[in-house]
Formats: structure tokens, sequence, C-alpha cells
């Protein structure tokens, strides 16, 4: 996965769904720019969306994040190819990319993030980027627990939360 900070472009859209609820998923040609639980959206956004909805690069990006899920989902996949189109202020894109060096299965605290990212006091910003990430299950901000290894927050839900991780986790050698 190569997470690279983008310009505004023409973005086509496609409706996924998964066990843990429907995801609305953007592309551009240079790869997968949202990936958001269609309940966290703003009302009308999903109408909206799909006014752009097109052929091309964007939608073979589409096709392989649809791809990928399903494998994920199923158990079949640990990581993702997918190139990623972060959007969001230096520190919000520094924190995602930090995010997607978790690997499958484990946690990191946001403390822990905040040391990563040379900002070791930032852990309540940590929390807010984290928030504000609009890449779900691929940036894997589900990934990332309080200190004291409780679950913490999570936009999408914390019983969402909680099924990734312990999706993870089963499917982890012991």
């Amino acid at each position: 996965m190569n997470p690279r900070a983008g310009a505004a472009e023409d973005i086509r859209y496609a409706l996924m769904h998964s066990p843990i609820g429907d995801l609305l998923a953007g592309a551009t040609g240079d790869g997968l720019c949202l990936l958001e639980f269609t309940e966290a959206l703003p009302p009308g956004a999903i109408p909206a969306a799909f006014r752009n909805r097109g052929a091309g690069e964007a939608q073979r990006v589409l096709r392989l994040v649809r791809s990928e899920l399903d494998g994920y989902f199923s158990g079949r996949r640990r990581a993702f190819d997918v190139p990623l189109v972060l959007r969001g202020t230096p520190f919000q894109v520094e924190v995602w990319r930090e995010l997607v060096k978790i690997p499958y299965g484990t946690t990191r605290s946001y403390a822990e993030i905040a040391r990563r990212v040379g900002r070791r006091k930032a852990t309540r910003a940590v929390g807010q980027a984290n928030g504000r990430n609009g890449i779900v299950i691929l940036v894997p901000c589900h990934r990332v627990v309080s200190s004291d290894g409780s679950l913490g927050g999570y936009s999408s839900g914390l019983g969402r939360k909680r099924y990734l991780l312990d999706l993870e986790r089963r499917d982890m050698p012991r």
C-alpha cells in the first residue's frame, strides 16, 4: 500500500457491502480517497456522490477495493495493495501513514502513535486525526487503543471496532 497525499480530481464512487455495514468508496485514477460507513455520511451525500459515477482508472481502483475488502472480511487477506490518496492536514496525513504501518492483528496506543510521529505530547491530536480518517479499514484506525488496552473511541462505533479487532485476532496463528 502506498499512501500518497493527493490533489482534488474527479472522484468515482461505489457502494460496497460488508458484514458490519455498507461503505461508500470513492476513488480517483490515483487511488482510493474515501471509504466510509454510509450512516457516517451527511444526509444526501450518497445520491450526490453517484452523480460522478464513471469509468476509467478510478473504476479499476474501486474493483480492487471491493476484491480486497472481500478477501479481508473472509480472512484471506491481511494487507491491502490499493493505492491511497490521503487528504487532510500534514499532521493528519502523517498520523494516517503511521496507522498503515500497524501490523494486522496488533494494536498501538494513541501515545505510541504520537511518539512515532515525533509529537510525544500530541496524544489527543492523534485521537482527533483518527476520528477524521476518511478511509476506514485500509487506514486501520481501529487498531489504535488507549494506553491501558481499552478500546478508546472509534468514529464508526465501538461495536465495529471490536468486530474488526476480533476478526484480525481470530485469523492470527496461535
